[in-house]
């Protein structure tokens, strides 16, 4: 699909969602189906710039509450009904613990990662937001992932993060866990991701699945993930 043709579904969907427009947001999906965008697209390159437009502006004050509010529920249910859509591989790869920040905006991000995650054939898990620290702890303990993947957008979640990082390495309880980090604080300070011992980030969910992918030393499944992966932003800790 044409940059053109995403860049004016961005727009459309843009303002049908801070217009809680539900019929024709769906409607506007329905279409881009038509016309050739697939699921993996509308995740990565539609769902993904919409949602962190939205959530820019509401930042800035350029969004009102009621708009950012219907915005962000109504994506969330397209989100939802897109990832029926998307097909995941039997085979399964790596297993991967996801959780995310406490707000619908923080799950709106992580579940984008999780289901293009699906699709490269990683067996996911998603506890969503608001587990305590203790309770996601139990479950590492008990499943030992290949990965925990956290999302979150506000600062305020990052101690947890970092302590819970902390606590899991400093008793050694699931030394071949990899952790994986994404969401909008990670993209707004440069270093910070590193500086709280993550070995995998990046600034989007498509890099972020890219990043996780080559953490295991697999092979990308699609020509479009190979291609993106050529030019990807992505930043890995170094060995």
């Amino acid at each position: 699909m044409a940059h053109k043709d995403l860049e004016s579904t961005i727009e459309r969907l843009f303002e049908l969602l801070t217009a809680g427009d539900r019929s024709g947001a769906r409607a506007a999906m329905e279409e881009a189906r038509h016309d050739g965008i697939s699921s993996r697209e509308l995740a990565a390159d539609v769902f993904w710039p919409t949602y962190e437009r939205i959530d820019r502006l509401f930042r800035a004050d350029q969004l009102s509450v009621v708009a950012h509010r219907m915005a962000t529920r109504l994506l969330r249910v397209l989100v939802d009904q897109n990832a029926a859509h998307m097909h995941a591989p039997k085979a399964k790869t790596h297993s991967v613990l996801a959780f995310c920040g406490p707000n619908e905006a923080d799950e709106i991000g992580a579940q984008i990662a999780v289901d293009l995650l699906e699709t490269e054939g990683f067996e996911v898990t998603f506890g969503g937001g608001g587990v305590p620290r203790d309770e996601i702890l139990g479950q590492m303990h008990s499943r030992r992932p290949d990965f925990l993947l956290t999302f979150c957008s506000a600062p305020a979640d990052l101690p947890a993060i970092r302590q819970m990082i902390d606590s899991i390495r400093s008793i050694n309880a699931c030394p071949d866990t990899r952790f994986a980090v994404g969401g909008g604080v990670f993209n707004r300070a440069e270093g910070l991701a590193e500086e709280i011992g993550a070995d995998v980030w990046a600034n989007d969910p498509i890099e972020l699945v890219m990043a996780m992918i080559d953490e295991t030393g697999s092979s990308m499944s699609t020509q479009r993930a190979i291609e993106k992966q050529a030019t990807s932003r992505s930043r890995r800790k170094a060995a």
